[in-house]
């Protein structure tokens, strides 16, 4: 007696639309934290750019300046710009929304410092 092997069209369909699912949320959430590392990456380049001596003006400026390049839509205004034992440090947060389906939304908060 032989047994059958392979799939059902059922576990088929399943595991296609579990697979599908996966994809979409995966190519909605990815665009997002490839924003917030750009983010992270332009305040690092701004630290690093500007002097101890660098008016929060300075820094906003200079951060516009990156974002540009990068072709970011954050705000400068959003940065709190402080000094840490004579060192510009730069953080934000931010929340950021994404719509799945009907009225669902995934909601995730992006924190980053250029501290440590």
């Amino acid at each position: 007696m032989k047994y059958q092997r392979g799939v059902a069209l059922s576990g088929l369909l399943f595991w296609s639309i579990v697979l599908v699912l996966g994809a979409v949320l995966t190519m909605k959430v990815v665009p997002t934290y490839l924003e917030y590392y750009k983010i992270l990456k332009d305040a690092k380049a701004t630290v690093a750019k500007v002097g101890s001596d660098a008016t929060v003006a300075d820094v906003r400026r200079t951060f516009d300046k990156f974002a540009e390049i990068d072709m970011l839509e954050f705000p400068s205004n959003q940065l709190d710009v402080s000094k840490d034992g004579g060192r510009v440090v730069i953080e934000f947060s931010y929340e950021k929304r994404i719509p799945l389906f009907w009225n669902v939304s995934l909601v995730i908060d992006y924190k980053g410092s250029t501290a440590g």
